[in-house]
């Protein structure tokens, strides 16, 4: 448990929603030892060893005090990791590598890590066509809707300078997958970079503008966990620690 964080009824287990942001039937489940030691397992096969401070370390410990508490068994492990499975992907950009961890589908961390550039070449900033590619990563099963339509549309306001949507361009493709509530191929936003008409490195403006439309059209008026308002903002907080 951290430190300052209140007491807990012993027959209360630590559930994902009380340290990781997700939502729906997750949120509600207790961390299971299980659960735990498949994203431990995730985290080494991916990264080569658990990180510290990361969700396999953050699940192992509240696995742990809901072992002690008797409100798990050593052997459970949940329905959401169980049935969806727990994973650790990587999505590379120049100069860094970004590293995203869901249970259940759901994001329960992201970090980025530096990686070395040929010699002679400059680290870039993150541009927000990048950032949209590594939403596509992570949320590549998830249909299209209104929310994530305006974030598009945004973003790609930000990017090109132009308060036009492009015929054929990436927002024109979310809104009509939006428009007729049908899913896009997971591929369709890794070419993000390459479908924007022009591109430029994420900025805090940016990210505010992203998500400032995506809380706007999303009836709970929140954003989505690992989805494009979080990904520009984290790229745009990466640029600005990297004083790019």
């Amino acid at each position: 448990m951290s430190q300052g964080q209140p007491r807990r009824d012993e027959q209360e287990p630590i559930k994902y929603g009380d340290i990781f942001g997700v939502h729906g039937d997750l949120a509600d489940k207790p961390i299971a030892p299980q659960d735990a030691a498949m994203m431990q397992t995730a985290e080494t096969a991916v990264l080569g060893q658990t990180q510290k401070g990361g969700p396999a370390a953050t699940m192992q410990a509240a696995a742990t005090w809901n072992e002690r508490a008797g409100v798990v068994r050593h052997t459970e492990v949940s329905d959401a990791a169980g049935g969806q499975g727990v994973t650790v992907t990587e999505t590379d950009v120049p100069g860094r590598r970004i590293i995203t961890e869901a249970v259940g589908g759901q994001v329960v961390g992201q970090s980025v890590q530096p990686t070395p550039v040929q010699q002679g070449s400059t680290t870039s900033a993150i541009t927000i066509g990048e950032a949209l590619e590594a939403t596509a990563q992570t949320m590549g099963d998830k249909p299209v809707d209104q929310s994530d339509a305006a974030a598009i549309q945004a973003a790609e306001v930000r990017a090109t300078g132009v308060n036009v949507v492009t015929p054929g361009g990436l927002a024109a493709t979310a809104q009509s997958a939006a428009s007729y509530n049908a899913g896009i191929d997971k591929d369709d936003n890794k070419g993000a970079t390459a479908k924007l008409p022009a591109d430029k490195a994420a900025t805090r403006q940016d990210a505010e503008g992203v998500t400032t439309a995506e809380l706007r059209n999303n009836p709970n008026m929140s954003t989505q966990p690992g989805g494009i308002a979080a990904s520009v903002t984290a790229a745009a907080r990466l640029n600005e620690n990297m004083n790019i």
